[in-house]
Parts: structure tokens; C-alpha cells; sequence
């Protein structure tokens, strides 16, 4: 008696313009790629967890100024404390843990959140978490000399996420970069270049009396005592240039990060 076809023999017989063998071996493709996808994505997490965490780490150890070609980021990051702070009190605290904590989806959660007024929302981010990571540089006696905060607002096209570096006592700015945004490139992306980021250390947030005078202006910086309050406008980008300039005097502001860098001075005030 002569031996059985196997099934796979069966279906490799039907001729391959049969309509249900096409259905069929399409069906099998997309499940055996979706299960190599799925093994892919869940053994490449860790791996995609660990670049977020360096990349994150990268750009702030650049805002402050630490960072150096082939340097260990490890290394240098051990010069920084992570921490939470309270937006609504400007209090450090421990409410929520930092490695799980992600600024942005609180942003949109009604409960971790509130809803800014139109007279508020000058960054136009239409609600503001209640808390937000903050980094403090030290130096090699433990002091902070730098502290960094996470900023974000709307510019021309997209919502620009970045970093402001300042000195402890919140007025002086070591820095600001952006890591995300979709800013036209060549104008409003100019925010990137570097010799437009060199404008901002040593600019002053605030006047002597206290009052918010940090802005990026249309056109040129004064030459005279305004000009430490002001950067260069974007050529051709004026409105990505009125979108840094509102996010950051936003963040910088009584709505923002105001009452913790109050706060922060008057500790490191009595602490020397």
C-alpha cells in the first residue's frame, strides 16, 4: 500500500494560484513575523532602556558644561543628583519615585496635573505637571553649583523639550538645549546650533530688582545693559524664537520652577 501524502506535501501539491493556499501562506508569514517582532521588542527593551537612560544623562552633563569627548558618562554623572520636586510648593519630595516617573505622561492626567489659564500658558503646554526631575551639579566639596531643569513649550511646528542650566542662586543661565522638537530645519531648528546655544551662558534671567527680564528678541541683543537679558532671534524663525523665549521665561516664573529656585537659594543660604 502505498504511503500517505504528509499534510505538508498536500498543500505544497496545490498549484500556487489557488486563492486559499495565497490566504494561507500570508496568514503564516504575518504570524511568523509578528512573533519575531515580539521577541525582538521584548529583548531589545532592556537594551532601549538603558539608551534612553544614557541619552538623558548626555544632555544633561552637555547643558552644564561637564561633558568631554570619550569621557565616562557614568563617571561624570556621579557630579549629579537626581531629584523630584513639588511644582506646586517648589519643596523637594519623595510623592512619586524618580525612575518611574515620566514628567510628560503626567502632564496629561488630569490627577497629576493642572490646567494652566490663557494668562498662565504663555509656553502654550495647556497643563503643567505637579511635580518634575530636577539635577544638581556638585562640586568635588559637595556644593551645588549647577542645578538643571527640564523645560518645554510650543514653538513654530512642535512642542520643544529641552534643558535650562542656571546657577543655584536661579538668576545666572549656564545653559539651555533642546533634545526634541520639530522646528524647521535651517530656521526655526537652528535652535541646535551651537553658536546660537553660546549666546545663552552668563545671561540674566532677572533684573536686580527681581523682575523677569530674559528674553530672545527679533533681531540682534542689545549692545548695552539690556543685552544681558537678551538673545539673538532666529533668522527667518520668529516664531519658534517667541516660543523658547515664552518657555523659558515660563519655567523661570512664579508658574514654573520660581518657588523652588526661591526656596533652593534660601537653603543653600542658610546650609553656608
Amino acid at each position: 500500500m502505498a504511503e500517505q501524502p504528509s499534510w505538508i506535501q498536500r498543500i505544497l501539491a496545490v498549484p500556487n494560484d489557488n486563492p486559499w493556499k495565497i490566504v494561507g501562506v500570508a496568514v503564516v508569514l504575518c504570524l511568523v513575523c509578528s512573533v519575531v517582532v515580539s521577541a525582538t521588542a521584548v529583548g531589545l527593551r532592556d537594551l532601549q532602556e538603558a539608551n534612553k537612560r544614557e541619552e538623558v544623562r548626555r544632555n544633561i552633563l552637555e547643558v552644564s558644561g561637564l561633558m568631554r569627548p570619550d569621557a565616562d558618562i557614568d563617571e561624570l554623572f556621579k557630579q549629579v543628583e537626581p531629584r523630584i520636586v513639588d511644582l506646586r510648593t517648589g519643596s523637594f519630595t519623595d510623592a512619586v519615585d524618580y525612575e518611574d516617573y515620566v514628567q510628560r505622561d503626567a502632564a496629561r492626567d488630569p490627577a497629576m496635573s493642572v490646567a494652566l489659564s490663557s494668562d498662565q500658558d504663555i509656553a502654550s503646554i495647556r497643563r503643567k505637571a505637579h511635580y518634575a526631575k530636577v539635577y544638581l551639579v556638585k562640586d568635588g566639596e559637595g556644593s551645588v553649583n549647577t542645578v538643571i531643569l527640564p523645560v518645554h513649550g510650543y514653538g513654530l511646528w512642535s512642542t520643544l523639550y529641552g534643558y535650562l542650566a542656571v546657577k543655584p542662586d536661579g538668576r545666572e543661565v549656564i545653559g539651555l538645549q533642546f533634545y526634541e522638537h520639530a522646528e524647521t530645519p535651517g530656521l526655526g531648528g537652528e535652535v541646535d546650533n551651537p553658536s546660537w546655544r553660546g549666546q545663552w551662558p552668563g545671561k540674566q534671567l532677572f533684573d536686580d530688582d527681581g523682575t523677569l527680564r530674559i528674553e530672545v528678541v527679533k533681531g540682534a541683543a542689545a549692545s548695552g545693559p539690556d543685552g544681558i537679558h537678551q538673545v539673538d532671534g532666529l533668522a527667518g524663525a520668529t516664531l519658534t524664537s517667541r516660543g523658547v523665549s515664552n518657555l523659558v521665561r515660563f519655567w523661570a516664573d512664579e508658574n514654573g520652577f520660581g518657588p523652588f529656585l526661591n526656596n533652593l537659594q534660601e537653603e543653600l543660604g542658610d546650609n553656608g
